[in-house]
């Protein structure tokens, strides 16, 4: 049987699945959308990562590194149901470019390597899509590999994700042997064809029925204890049937409170079906979903996902393609229509919608109408960004846009010939436009243009693109990391009083101002001035002007994080006084405060997991401390050692070719964020003597 011999309808509401494919780098995330495309027969030709010939790695960049880079939109059609999938990155470099998706999806399917179980990046984007409430059910991959153990997979993911996994599947075989698997909710079996996507299903074999049993038992006895009706069935009946299993399964990942777990290979055909059912049976569609909420004049509102509505669609993704400007929507409510007019609710302005495209990757096919539920792109707006809200003109609606990391690692760009400058300026403007987490700014002290973004490689995929894209030759300065200073002892009655008359009406603020240290890396504003001494409206011009001080602190010009500032009392002058005049004071109080507290720097920190031949340990170790890593964890399994440790983002630099050179390119490393630590006073005094990045 082949899956694209299925019947196909037209899509409703309930009819559509918006889901994403979440995983570690190189857990098959890529390989999986790709197997998922030609089971639907969406393609007609299977596409392999080391080949560069996969669907959705169609930038030049992802074809030569072998990963995904940038967050690629495909859809496909499977029983009857609409599938927008999205493949996103898992390198914790563009892990900002799984929050834009998280944004707007509705489900996701978490992909984890049967050997390696939860990988540092499957847990940080499991927590990204925890914070979104994003439901999902996870896939174990790679079970035709030597070491793959479902039960060691899913204790994993019980353990680090802190979820209760519901195991729906057991394999028949393992490692090279493994050729399909026992649906334990229809207690039948499935298996493929040695180098086919052609599938059978049979009754269960019998030498797994007794093992089948006992997990279709311990399946049962879970989904009891975390689901009342099932529970009610399970005490009357002492067993569940298939349709209240299945209903309990998808209440119960539709509430987060379980994850449907399935197995598989990808590379060699054998799962993907079964998950497709399972992401059609298990996971929301836009009928599921609550309204969107969004503000409008100052209140909140609710809008329905029904086409009928009022139009509001969340921009998510832009793109520069040959045929365009590409904006990336997820519509929440109403229909819009080709040549709309449609507002952009922050600015106010409206703008004309030319075309709506369904996206097959970097493949597009035109639509007259786009309705709720649908993810689309379009092509004639000029000024929306990612996060820009688009809505029907008469009845506005702002949503809550995706957060955006800050950055943490900067290179000073300039372009190789002077004629070309005008061209770098331009190609970093499309950059930013484009990746909302690549920042680009000039450094007033040294007239350099600095580009800023989450890590090196990050950083490397920019500048290529500009090479690539644009034609523009980049010299690159040595990355730099983004230090913070911080208030570790603060000051209490700062007084400062700006006065400046230098003809008609002057300027005059009288502030007091207590400084103090916080534990979080925030700044806190807050005023205990009673009497009237100081209006409210002078108070936060005040917290204006102590912002604007944040921005460079007393040690080396870094800005400033981790205070609370207090305005504890204050005057005013009757004709004198103004917002003008208070904000000033702020801002030079508080920089006069903070010459007079004792402060200290912060540097970023990133957790680093080596996975390295146990003979290779003792060098790895060594290099880790030379780099001021702090080991927190190791472990050995199967010859290899896995090691943890926290390490200064500054000291990460050309590691990858340090690591390769001693382990003879066996080892690799992964890293994620792990917050700001204070930097030692004997490296601390060299970079706040004239390190340029800030």
């Amino acid at each position: 049987m082949r899956a694209n011999e299925r019947p196909l309808t037209t899509t409703s509401l309930t009819a559509v699945r918006n889901l994403g494919i979440l995983a570690h780098v190189d857990a098959g995330k890529t390989t999986i959308t790709e197997r998922i495309l030609f089971a639907t027969g969406a393609i007609h030709k299977r596409g392999e990562v080391h080949h560069g010939t996969t669907v959705t790695d169609y930038d030049p960049q992802e074809r030569d590194r072998g990963i995904t880079i940038f967050a690629a939109a495909v859809s496909c059609t499977w029983g009857g149901h609409h599938v927008n999938l999205i493949d996103t990155p898992g390198h914790v470099d563009f892990s900002d470019e799984v929050e834009r998706s998280l944004r707007v999806l509705d489900g996701a399917v978490a992909v984890f390597d049967a050997v390696a179980g939860v990988e540092p990046q499957s847990e940080t984007v499991w927590r990204q899509a925890d914070r979104h409430g994003v439901p999902r059910i996870a896939f174990v991959n790679k079970l035709d590999r030597a070491g793959a153990d479902l039960d060691t997979a899913v204790a994993s993911i019980r353990r680090r994700l802190g979820v209760t996994p519901l195991v729906v599947q057991l394999p028949i075989g393992r490692e090279d042997d493994f050729t399909g698997v026992v649906d334990l909710v229809a207690m039948r079996a499935l298996r493929w064809q040695a180098g086919s996507a052609d599938f059978e299903s049979e009754p269960v074999p019998e030498p797994l029925r007794e093992e089948a049993g006992r997990r279709r038992r311990l399946l049962e006895e879970t989904v009891a204890e975390l689901h009342a009706e099932a529970l009610e069935e399970f005490c009357s009946d002492s067993a569940l049937s298939d349709g209240t299993l299945a209903r309990a399964l998808r209440e119960l990942t539709l509430r987060g409170d379980g994850v449907v777990v399935l197995c598989g290979s990808a590379y060699r055909n054998r799962g993907i079906e079964p998950l497709l059912d399972a992401v059609v049976a298990y996971l929301p569609a836009p009928a599921d979903m609550p309204p969107v909420r969004g503000t409008a004049d100052g209140a909140e509102q609710e809008r329905a996902p029904d086409p009928a509505e009022p139009f509001a669609a969340l921009a998510f993704k832009v793109t520069a393609t040959a045929t365009g400007r590409l904006t990336y929507l997820r519509v929440y409510a109403g229909t819009l229509r080709k040549g709309a007019t449609v507002l952009d609710a922050a600015t106010g302005r409206t703008e004309r919608v030319g075309r709506i495209l369904r996206v097959q990757a970097d493949r597009h096919e035109d639509r007259e109408e786009a309705v709720a539920g649908d993810i689309v792109a379009v092509i004639g707006l000029k000024s929306a960004r990612a996060g820009t809200t688009l809505c029907a003109p008469g009845a506005p609606l702002v949503l809550e846009p995706p957060t955006v990391a800050e950055p943490v690692v900067s290179v000073a760009v300039e372009a190789r010939r002077n004629v070309d400058t005008g061209r770098l300026a331009s190609a970093l403007a499309r950059l930013a436009e484009e990746d909302p987490s690549l920042v680009v700014r000039s450094d007033p002290e040294t007239g350099q243009t600095v580009l800023s973004g989450l890590g090196e490689l990050h950083l490397e995929v920019a500048v290529e693109k500009i090479r690539r894209g644009h034609g523009v030759e980049v010299v690159v300065g040595r990355p730099q990391v983004s230090y913070r200073e911080t208030v570790v002892r603060g000051v209490a009655g700062l007084v400062h009083r700006h006065v400046k008359q230098d003809g008609g009406a002057g300027q005059f603020a009288h502030v007091v101002l207590d400084v103090e240290p916080l534990d979080e890396p925030v700044f806190e504003f807050r005023s205990t001035v009673v009497g009237g001494r100081v209006p409210h409206e002078y108070a936060r011009a005040v917290e204006v002007g102590c912002r604007d001080a944040l921005a460079e602190g007393p040690l080396g010009g870094y800005p400033v994080t981790g205070l609370r500032v207090t305005l504890t009392d204050g005057a005013t002058h009757s004709k004198d006084s103004s917002e003008m005049a208070f904000r000033a004071a702020g801002r030079f109080g508080l920089r006069e405060a903070l010459r007079l507290s004792t402060v200290e720097l912060l540097e970023p920190v990133v957790e680093v997991t080596v996975s390295v031949p146990e003979d290779g340990v003792g060098g790895v170790l060594g290099d880790l401390a030379s780099r001021r890593g702090r080991v927190s964890g190791q472990t050995a399994e199967a010859g290899t050692a896995v090691i943890t440790a926290a390490v200064p983002l500054a000291e990460l630099f050309g590691y990858a070719s340090r690591l390769r050179g001693r382990t003879q390119g066996r080892g690799v490393f992964t890293t994620r964020p792990a917050g700001l630590a204070p930097v030692p006073a004997s490296v601390a005094a060299p970079v706040t003597g004239g390190l340029p990045a800030r």
